[in-house]
C-alpha cells in the first residue's frame, strides 16, 4: 500500500473540528514549517512565504484518504482560478529532521485576513475563545 506523508496545521490537527477525517491515518508527531498562517473563519490558511515557524503534525495517509481530504479541501473540484487551496509537497521539519510532505497551502494571499502571529492554530483558536 502506497502512503504519503500529509503535514496539517488547522481543523484537521489533533484536538481540532475536524481531526475525525484524519480517523486512519498515523500520527508520525509534531512539525512546523516555515511560512505564515492567516485565519480565513473558523480555518486558517497556510502562505509558504514568511518566517513563522507554523506548528502541525505530520499524518502517514493513504491513497484513499488523500482523495477524500482533497475534497474536503476542495481540490480538483472546481476550476482553479476559484480554487482556495492546492496540494505541494514541500520541506517540513518533523522532530527536526528535513521530510518531505504534502501540504494545503492557501491561495487567495495574506492581504484580507488577519496573521495568526504565533504560528499556531491550535492555541489561537483558544486564546480567542
Amino acid at each position: 500500500m502506497m502512503s504519503d506523508l500529509l503535514f496539517v496545521y488547522g481543523a484537521l490537527r489533533k484536538g481540532a473540528s475536524n481531526n475525525w477525517r484524519m480517523e486512519g491515518a498515523c500520527c508520525l508527531g509534531s512539525a512546523e514549517v516555515l511560512g505564515m498562517l492567516v485565519k480565513i473563519d473558523w480555518y486558517p490558511g497556510l502562505v509558504l512565504k514568511g518566517d513563522t515557524r507554523v506548528k502541525g503534525e505530520v499524518y502517514e495517509v493513504g491513497a484513499d484518504l488523500l482523495k477524500k481530504l482533497d475534497k474536503f479541501e476542495g481540490i480538483g473540484s472546481q476550476d482553479e482560478v476559484e480554487a482556495e487551496y492546492h496540494r505541494i509537497r514541500i520541506d517540513v521539519s518533523l522532530r527536526q529532521e528535513p521530510t518531505k510532505a504534502w501540504v494545503y497551502e492557501w491561495l487567495k494571499g495574506i492581504e484580507d485576513y488577519e496573521v495568526v502571529h504565533s504560528g499556531d492554530w491550535l492555541s489561537a483558536m483558544e486564546s480567542d475563545a
